[in-house]
């Protein structure tokens, strides 16, 4: 520990260490205190003195007890609040608290020129006590923004540090978890929070305590983990978890009794439908043996109906999703802006105009496809064919996507083609089939990955190809890739996209009569073989 006196010039210390070490302190941007077990200060370093600017020379400091120095800080009118100035005593014992007993969190001390002072105080080996005092205005003010934002939100939200401590809730998960502000929760673990509350009958448990905690644990660990729990009072909520930058963890608690409702009365539907169906199977074996031609009407009519009923839920699924995400962000960044354009910085109105932006552009791109699709359904998409280069078709097809590839730190590699080479087809149908097989290798492929962009001659036609480096689709996955709406199993892994790149980009090239494959990459990915007639 220091010692007991601080020297005061440096030329009458013992040695250069102890010079170089008390140097070293006062070069510090924090104010270091240091009190021994009769609560006296015995050391205190320049910044500390910076901070309460009234202060007098550090040998006038040491000596004095915690308790003078506070009330030298009111005296000297350091400390902000009228309630100071009318019940001093009251803040020189929350303060002597703090420092003698400890708390997990910091002590806010707000100065009377509108500075915050954060103190961390903890006991030495020797039954004294080290205070560190630093300015946090800054700091506070960024989390007293982010408290503001979360408190306007409907979904509860809560961060977690490193250990697994809350550091910060709004009053929506307080009021899930049964406590009466969001201060009584701070600093308790995350399995202390959860387990209390499911043995508060707070939560629907469907099986013991413990092994419903242990879900939630699961999904709590994971970088992106998705639960679902239920109230009694019969709502539903699907909680989101992420790793934050930090280390720590953040977690969306979302209303979801509307979808879970939907998806119990999907699931009888489905009972029943499954009913009938047997019941109808019963009645197809009678009808065999009577007419083999009903028969074999009723097993198409049962495979059309499969089908149909399989396109609807993804349709469904898919539309639901799609088009309720960007139209939420839209409306709620709108009416945020609305409610708090007076109050927002330019840089906020910019970040909320952009998340109002995105989302339009996401529904823009997703009834496109959807008109594309239809027009090539029913037989109405014209084609103007023309020799077209390959080399800047890939290009094009490149360009298209730059931006989603750097956010995605995804490097473009194209392999150009010498610029004679043309293939016979529509310009802007063929930019349209690339983009969407790059797209979709930026977004499915490695992270921070590669992909490659090729083109080359293979007799009478030409060879386009779109390799990544990710994880691939299984051969199980592959053959149902081209349907609408298909997600494959590393689409897991990533939001956005109704899954109608694929078929979109197979039915503009069957259109020019040429094909399209799927096949394992050499890097380890998924390579997709766009192939159409030379000109």
């Amino acid at each position: 520990m220091l010692q007991a006196v601080r020297i005061t010039e440096p030329l009458d210390r013992a040695d250069a260490t102890e010079t170089a070490l008390f140097e070293a302190l006062d070069c510090l941007r924090t104010g270091i205190t240091v009190f021994d077990r009769d609560e006296r200060l015995v050391y205190c370093n320049e910044h500390y003195r910076y901070l309460f600017r009234s202060c007098p020379s550090v040998g006038v400091l040491i000596g004095r007890t915690y308790e003078a120095l506070i009330r030298m800080e009111i005296a000297n009118g350091e400390i902000a609040g009228n309630a100071v100035i009318a019940d001093p005593d009251s803040l020189v014992a929350d303060r002597l608290a703090h420092m003698r007993y400890g708390e997990y969190r910091p002590y806010d001390l707000r100065l009377s020129d509108g500075r915050l002072v954060e103190i961390k105080a903890r006991r030495t080996r020797s039954g004294g006590w080290v205070a560190l005092w630093c300015e946090a205005t800054h700091a506070r003010q960024t989390l007293d923004r982010l408290e503001d934002v979360i408190s306007l939100s409907a979904d509860a939200f809560a961060f977690w540090d490193q250990a697994d401590r809350l550091v910060l809730c709004n009053a929506h998960f307080a009021e899930l978890h049964g406590a009466a502000s969001e201060q009584t929760l701070f600093g308790r673990t995350f399995l202390d929070i959860v387990r209390e509350s499911a043995e508060r009958g707070l939560f629907l448990v469907p099986e013991d305590i413990e092994s419903w905690v242990a879900t939630r644990r699961a999904a709590h660990r994971k970088p992106a983990g998705v639960v679902t729990i239920s109230m009694p009072d019969g709502k539903s909520y699907l909680v989101k978890e992420r790793r934050t930058r930090d280390g720590g963890r953040a977690t969306v608690l979302t209303d979801a009794t509307a979808h879970h409702r939907m998806e119990v009365a999907l699931a009888e539907q489905t009972r029943t439908l499954a009913r009938a169906r047997e019941a109808l199977a019963r009645t197809r074996s009678e009808a065999k043996r009577k007419a083999s031609y009903l028969a074999e009407l009723s097993a198409r009519l049962n495979t059309a109906e499969a089908h149909a009923e399989a396109a609807k839920t993804a349709l469904l699924r898919t539309m639901s999703h799609e088009l309720r995400s960007p139209l939420n962000a839209i409306m709620g960044f709108s009416d945020l802006l609305r409610a708090r354009a007076d109050k927002l910085s330019h840089e906020q109105i910019r970040d909320y105009a952009g998340a109002v932006h995105e989302g339009g552009g996401r529904l823009l791109k997703l009834i496109n496809q959807l008109v594309d699709l239809s027009k090539i359904a029913a037989g109405r998409y014209p084609l103007e064919r023309e020799p077209v280069a390959a080399a800047g078709a890939l290009a094009a097809a490149a360009q298209c996507v730059e931006d989603a590839a750097r956010s995605c730190k995804v490097e473009l590699v194209s392999d150009l083609p010498d610029p004679s080479l043309k293939v016979q087809a529509d310009e802007q149908a063929l930019a349209a089939a690339l983009s969407y097989l790059v797209d979709n290798a930026v977004k499915h492929g490695r992270p921070a990955g590669t992909v490659h962009l090729s083109a080359k001659a293979d007799g009478g036609r030409v060879v386009f190809r779109v390799a990544d480096d990710g994880p691939g689709i299984p051969d199980t996955d592959k053959p149902r890739m081209f349907e609408p709406f298909a997600q494959g199993t590393r689409a897991k892994e990533h939001h956005g996209g109704a899954g109608l790149g694929l078929t979109l980009a197979r039915a503009l090239v069957e259109l020019h009569g040429g094909t399209i494959t799927l096949a394992d990459a050499p890097e380890g990915g998924l390579a997709v073989a766009l192939a159409l007639a030379r000109a």
